[in-house]
């Protein structure tokens, strides 16, 4: 009995790792007694508590039972704000109505600061559950594209590793394990948006919005929380962060390109994403499958992801410089908003350590996408922003922001001078091309010797201007002295109507039509 009791052992130590996982499955689906929801939350990365676990188990055959393909929005929904709900705090009437007054002063500061206008949707204030509400779309936005291609390249290597007689199988089952990863990823998203919630202070605290309009929203709950330990009053910490806030929607709503390009940006990022099953074979061999710890430590990683392509390196530095270049212009603005606020530089700081040390922004997208988004050049890129506004002036620096083209470069953010002389070349331009214009149109010879006083020529002067060879009035390009319609010039005609007959344009008006385009 005990050979045999050390036997099973031994062949229980032997087992292959993915057999483990199989019987897992098996016993999760089965409702079999071996099987233990603690490690799969543990590996989900949820604390390992009976609630968390009920959870999971609830959510994983809510999927099944909805045959959903992909991520379940309503169950990730509905986890965020089961995490956020213990502690969240109601705005009261109070506590509304002040940070209304912070907005409204702040709009009249910003716009001294910047030439971009209001945004049309009024600021909000929030608790945490209502931004989990508001913001889940840009999840969805976000996640969708990163956990499908995952999924598709899962199951592309499922295929591959299956035998020809198998292959049936494989697709009966693709639906089912696509709703089981689905259920799984819905409960992870919404653990970290539950716990994001707690952290952002702002509509736009990520780094772009999260509505679906541009809008400014603060979450007083988070900016008391903020505001605790710091040597400022209360009240300068809420302006401060209002004017920050604004500038951020207001820019989205002026660049109204800027939302859908970084969302792009991370669905690039997505469809290179690959698996590489040598890769995952190596790592399965040394993974402990008992350990939920080291599973959970491999997923979180990106273990089972190969290194970035070239493709998706560039995506990346594209996307961060995109960032730096947000966040430097929202700070350069706001410290020009609040110059007269007097702990304005107090409250900056706080805001740059709070990112430095990995804020809302890093945390959201290194967990649900797998990229590094800390704009590492921030202060590179508020050099800039401050050289373009002290060169040309705020209307030049915001101008830039019309037209993903018009936009700084990396190269702009390494020197700031070349972006300052290439505007100083297009102003010059812009100047000489006015002189020109003003030169052609003060000039009678341009105009085939049409005086620049406009109407009044004489036969002759018109005859000269459209009756020549090849002029608008011949229709064969010969001097025949007849017009288009064959009249001769003069026949019925006064000084000065020449040009009305036919599609010929009139002499006297040719100056003035350019005058009214500038």
């Amino acid at each position: 009995m005990a050979d045999r009791d050390g036997a099973n052992a031994d062949h229980e130590d032997d087992r292959d790792p993915q057999d483990e996982l199989r019987e897992m499955l098996r016993d999760m689906l089965e409702g079999g007694s071996g099987f233990d929801p603690s490690k799969l939350a543990g590996i989900g990365g949820l604390p390992n508590d009976p609630a968390a676990v009920q959870a999971l188990m609830n959510n994983m055959q809510a999927a099944l039972a909805k045959q959903t393909d992909g991520i379940d929005w309503e169950t990730a929904t509905e986890h965020a704000k089961r995490v956020a709900r213990p502690e969240n705090r109601e705005v009261s009437p109070e506590e509304a109505e002040r940070f209304q007054q912070a907005f409204r002063l702040a709009g009249l500061w910003l716009g001294e600061a910047t030439e971009l206008g209001e945004v049309a949707e009024l600021p909000q204030t929030l608790t945490r559950l209502e931004w989990i509400g508001g913001s889940m779309g840009l999840w969805s936005q976000l996640a969708e594209p990163v956990a499908t291609s995952i999924a598709d390249a899962l199951m592309e290597v499922l295929k591959d590793q299956t035998p020809p007689d198998m292959q049936g199988m494989v697709q009966q089952s693709g639906a089912m394990m696509r709703n089981l990863g689905g259920a799984m990823f819905s409960v992870q998203l919404g653990q970290v948006i539950g716990q994001l919630s707690a952290e952002v202070m702002a509509g736009g605290d990520i780094g772009m919005p999260v509505f679906d309009r541009p809008r400014a929203a603060l979450l007083p709950q988070n900016v008391a929380t903020f505001a605790e330990g710091l040597d400022v009053t209360a009240s300068e910490v809420e302006l401060y962060l209002a004017v920050r806030e604004l500038a951020h929607a207001r820019l989205f709503s002026h660049a109204k390109w800027l939302q859908t390009h970084l969302v792009s940006s991370v669905t690039a990022f997505a469809r290179g994403i690959t698996i590489d099953v040598e890769r995952i074979e190596g790592l399965v061999r040394d993974l402990d499958p008992t350990d939920s710890d080291a599973i959970r430590e491999a997923l979180s990683s990106g273990a089972f992801i190969p290194p970035r392509t070239t493709e998706q390196e560039a995506t990346l530095a594209r996307l961060e410089t995109m960032l730096a270049l947000i966040e430097g212009w929202v700070d350069v603005v706001t410290q020009d908003a609040t110059a007269r606020l007097p702990k304005a530089e107090a409250i900056a700081e706080m805001v740059r350590r709070r990112r430095a040390t990995g804020g809302p922004a890093e945390r959201a997208f290194s967990t649900l996408v797998g990229l590094e988004l800390r704009p590492r050049r921030l202060r590179d890129a508020s050099a800039m922003w401050r050289a373009v506004a002290d060169a040309h002036g705020s209307a030049a620096r915001d101008a830039l922001w019309d037209h993903f083209d018009a936009l700084p470069t990396s190269a702009d953010l390494d020197e700031p001078t070349l972006l300052v002389t290439r505007l100083d070349v297009g102003e010059t331009a812009g100047d000489d091309f006015d002189r020109e214009l003003e030169s052609l149109l003060n000039d009678p010879s341009a105009f085939g010797g049409a005086p620049a006083g406009g109407m009044g020529t004489t036969h002759d002067e018109n005859e000269d201007a459209v009756g020549r060879p090849g002029g608008a009035g011949d229709t064969d390009g010969t001097d025949d002295g007849t017009d288009g319609d064959g009249n001769t010039p003069g026949d019925g005609r006064t000084d000065g109507e020449s040009g009305t007959d036919g599609d010929r344009p009139e002499t006297g008006d040719a100056p003035d039509a350019p005058t009214g385009d500038r």
